[in-house]
């Protein structure tokens, strides 16, 4: 059986409908990784409640997740761990974690860290229609490579 992990302490509400509807549909375990009791409208996931410390519920997905195992997680280090335990990594935004992709990601967040310490700041945008359509893309690709 399938496996769908979602470290869901961020993740939006479209997103975890989507999935769980996915997992229900399709005969997945869909599991929520959180530090607190994520409410969602759906049924049909498990939910998994760590303790409220620092990457608990990170340590958790890692720790028990395996080859054939889809995850979902904005954690770059997150995502870093489980590549090397070659397991499938994507965002909600629809990207792929690669080897390549995390490296070049935390070098252009150091840099904003950098300016924004120099009082450069950008902003964050909210999840988006196009967000959520290249998530599903992304998510279709990862369950055809995995079925």
């Amino acid at each position: 059986m399938m496996r769908i992990w979602l470290d869901a302490d961020s993740a939006p509400v479209l997103l975890r409908d989507f999935i769980v509807n996915f997992g229900t549909k399709n005969n997945a375990e869909v599991i929520f990784v959180a530090n607190r009791q994520i409410a969602a409208k759906k049924t049909g996931f498990k939910m998994i409640v760590c303790q409220a410390t620092k990457d608990s519920a990170d340590n958790y997905i890692y720790e028990n997740a395996v080859r054939g195992d889809l995850v979902i997680t904005k954690d770059l280090s997150l995502a870093q761990k489980l590549l090397q335990k070659e397991i499938l990594v994507i965002n909600d935004r629809g990207t792929k974690f690669t080897a390549s992709y995390i490296n070049d990601h935390l070098k252009e967040r150091e840099m904003n860290i950098q300016l924004a310490d120099l009082g450069f700041g950008g902003s964050s945008s909210g999840y988006s229609e196009t967000s959520f359509k290249k998530f599903r893309k992304t998510f279709q690709e990862c369950i055809e490579r995995l079925s």
